[in-house]
């Protein structure tokens, strides 16, 4: 029962563990980083490009070319896709951390 018990207390302490480093990952810009870098280092993630003109497109970054950024499942429009211009995108909006 003694084993059982501290076995318990040590899943516990690592999931713990675990958690609280999930909660502390932030973004970290190397200082060299243009906006090509960024949106590579989001493909297959989530986004929010924020556009020059003040529009906003979410989705799913998939692909980062030269001077195009390839965003799948749109939000509110998951049936469309779009190709953007990166020197239009002034923001990239993305997850870092949970709660």
């Amino acid at each position: 029962m003694r084993k059982s018990l501290i076995a318990s207390a040590a899943l516990v302490a690592v999931f713990s563990a675990a958690s609280v480093s999930a909660d502390e990952q932030k973004f970290e810009l190397k200082p060299s980083a243009g906006m090509n870098e960024v949106l590579t280092e989001n493909v297959g993630k989530r986004v929010t490009l924020r556009l020059g003109s003040g529009d906003e497109i979410e989705g799913t970054v998939t692909q980062v070319g030269k001077t195009l950024v390839h965003v799948s499942r749109i939000s509110g429009k998951e049936y469309y896709d779009a190709v953007i211009s990166i020197d239009k995108v002034s923001a990239v909006r993305m997850r870092v951390r949970e709660k």
